[in-house]
């Protein structure tokens, strides 16, 4: 830094250029420039103590922004802002610019001195800050951007397989998958297999904001985190904290990790041929131990030392059982106290009947929950369509009762009233393939002898055998509507002491009397 305020002390004292050079250490021509600099602006010992050297220079030689040219200049804000967007470049913006001053009548810049002038504004703007990462704390994720092929075996179809990568921000640990999309799903088992491999959990999960990860992210204090992307990091007890709209420098890490991996993993495997995707992926995995275990250049020891020696001992352990992907759906229960969710069907306490249920779809649950509360929760049924899985508690009590009968109970129900009934009950039974399906007739079987009396109800049933050997419940039904048994009854009543006769044809002799 030039002396400013010694050269001035030292022109006040009344020293010549030449101890003045010597005593500054400076040149002549310095001397000079600063003595008549000093002059111009009427600067003289003694000078106030915030004038310091560097106080100084900015007064006696400003720095001008202003280039020495007649030419037109870029539009820096401009063209910050447009360099961010996709596909945009230096050359387009140039060509633009161009065209730009041809309209206008200025005189450009050459496109070598419009790019030296853009890189000084940039380099102006680039200002960044170290944070100092503890061991444990982070893992930044994203995915590589260049994609990975295989080759469909059947039809010779060359498929991309995108790359997510994970990385520990301290040790830079890395971890990569390959998969066939960028969805959801794909982004979440990626975050459990990583978990997985890092055996353990970093308190903060910093994604890019892709929509998978991130909503909306206008601004750094506006975010809304997709809803299965939060419940993933509550089950792991981390905290997703995005990285900024545009914002590589956020994760840093990452993406240098991302374009290590595209050169190390990808780009080695570019000769290779690969025909499924655990194909690849089990490549991937030989390479990543490979880069993992390779020596900083700048400093000692490898990724895997650093962090199997400072970060694992520091992470947070994994939950009892890894996270599974839910799918969120609404449904209606219906009049039988059920939801129907692809097609299965699961029971609900009947007090929800006709509500609207949020129902949490896993591979292995159905949660159901209304306004916020989890109200049941079922295993989910596989397999053929219209399985109906019903919990008791679930049902009215009336209906809780039916499910108490069984088969041997209606036929112990039935002997006690009578052979008649007993003959029914067992025909009804017997009539279908599954015996369950019966139930509801002997059930309203049940319900006649409720409301006409059991004694009609054996002679409703003796009429209807006269009739057939496997009478309904709606023929006893219309039986004792009509009041049909009555009439077997009132034969009974009034049949003669004396009816023994040893020939059923033979004619009794008051028959000839009457």
């Amino acid at each position: 830094m030039t002396k400013y305020r010694e050269i001035i002390r030292l022109t006040s004292l009344g020293f010549t250029q030449r101890n003045i050079m010597a005593s500054c250490g400076v040149a002549q021509k310095t001397v000079v420039k600063v003595q008549r600099r000093a002059r111009e602006l009427k600067l003289e010992w003694p000078l106030d103590d915030s004038m310091t050297d560097i106080a100084l220079g900015n007064i006696l030689f400003p720095k001008s922004d202003t280039p020495a040219t007649e030419k037109r200049m870029p539009d820096y804000s401009y063209i910050r802002k447009e360099l961010l967007r996709n596909g945009v470049s230096k050359k387009l913006l140039w060509t633009e610019y161009m065209e730009d001053c041809r309209l206008n009548g200025d005189e450009p810049l050459m496109y070598s001195q419009f790019c030296y002038y853009i890189q000084q504004d940039e380099q102006k703007h680039r200002a960044t800050m170290h944070i100092n990462r503890k061991p444990g704390e982070q893992v930044e994720v994203d995915w590589a951007g260049d994609p990975a092929h295989i080759i469909d075996p059947d039809t010779g179809e060359i498929i991309n397989a995108y790359v997510f990568v994970g990385v520990m921000t301290y040790s830079q640990y890395v971890y990569a998958e390959a998969f066939i999309d960028e969805k959801q799903p794909a982004w979440i088992r990626a975050h459990v297999h990583m978990y997985q491999f890092f055996g353990g959990v970093a308190k903060i999960l910093v994604p890019d904001n892709c929509k998978t990860a991130v909503i909306h992210n206008n601004n750094w204090n506006d975010q809304r985190i997709n809803a299965t992307y939060q419940e993933m990091a509550e089950h792991y007890g981390t905290a997703i904290i995005p990285a900024r709209v545009r914002a590589p420098k956020d994760k840093p890490n990452a993406e240098g990790s991302v374009g290590n991996i595209s050169t190390w993993i990808i780009a080695a495997l570019r000769d290779e041929q690969f025909f499924s995707l655990a194909e690849l992926n089990r490549v991937i995995r030989q390479k990543l131990e490979e880069f993992n275990k390779r020596h900083f250049q700048k400093k000692e020891g490898s990724r895997l030392e650093l962090f199997r020696d400072e970060e694992l001992p520091l992470l947070a352990p994994l939950p009892a059982t890894s996270f599974e992907l839910a799918d969120w759906k609404q449904a209606t229960v219906q009049f039988n106290y059920h939801i129907s969710i692809d097609g299965m069907l699961y029971s609900v306490p009947y007090e929800y009947i006709k509500r609207k249920v949020d129902v949490r779809v896993t591979d292995t649950t159905i949660e159901i929950f209304y306004n916020h509360n989890r109200i049941a929760s079922h295993k989910r049924l596989h397999g053929r369509k219209g399985q109906y899985d019903t919990i008791l508690e679930h049902m009215p009590e009336d209906h809780q009762k039916y499910l108490e009968w069984n088969g041997d109970r209606f036929r112990k129900w039935a002997e006690r009233i009578g052979n008649n009934t007993y003959k029914v009950v067992d025909a009804i039974l017997t009539s279908k393939r599954v015996e369950q399906q019966t139930y509801k007739g002997c059930m309203g079987l049940l319900k006649l002898a409720d409301k006409y009396s059991v004694e009609r109800l054996e002679a409703a049933c003796e009429k209807a055998l006269s009739y057939t050997a496997t009478p309904s419940y709606k023929s006893i039904k219309n039986i004792l509507t009509a009041g049909q048994d009555k009439s077997v009854n009132a034969d009974s009543e009034i049949k003669p002491a004396n009816t023994q006769n040893k020939y059923g044809i033979t004619r009794g002799a008051d028959y000839y009397r009457r």
